[in-house]
């Protein structure tokens, strides 16, 4: 059974600036559940001297992510626009190269992830700007997310080593 909602019983955004402000955070949903997976993979695959601190690190980070991503999807549905966060949404959406399965020294995690990471902030970032004029709400979610984004590629950019930081 299907629920129809009236447009007087939602933001006063017009339907345009909704699938608009929508489909930004529906995209950044996207990301933000890869990144969670990413993070679990690699926190299941790191090796090395590292090991125990990284692995606990991945576990906060991926919990910070699960949270910024339950704040977008709640905010586009309620805005009217009706999140996808399925696994096969993910899947068919996901913009990353997928990691090796098995072993992966500590280092090179950190390598990826930053890499992932700054990748996933600068999509973020350019949603939040296209947002700014359509929905200054949804843009502070977005602002939220490109914050909790950035502290995670600080923290793992800091593990870099010299050479690697360029």
């Amino acid at each position: 059974m299907s629920i129809t909602i009236s447009p007087a019983d939602l933001p006063s955004l017009g339907a345009h600036q909704r699938d608009e402000a929508g489909r930004e955070l529906q995209a950044t949903l996207v990301e933000l559940i890869d990144l969670e997976l990413a993070g679990k993979q690699f926190h299941w695959s790191v090796v090395g001297p590292h090991f125990r601190s990284l692995h606990l690190q991945l576990d906060e980070m991926v919990d910070s992510w699960r949270g910024l991503s339950d704040t977008v999807a709640e905010r586009a549905v309620a805005i009217g626009y009706w999140p996808d966060g399925q696994a096969r949404t993910v899947a068919d959406s996901s913009r990353a190269l997928s990691s090796e399965r098995g072993p992966l020294e500590d280092h090179e995690v950190v390598r990826q992830l930053t890499r992932r990471l700054a990748e996933t902030s600068e999509r973020v970032r350019t949603r939040m700007d296209r947002v700014e004029d359509i929905d200054a709400a949804s843009q502070d979610v977005l602002v939220e997310v490109l914050r909790g984004i950035e502290e995670s590629l600080w923290m793992m950019r800091a593990q870099l080593s010299d050479s690697e930081r360029g």
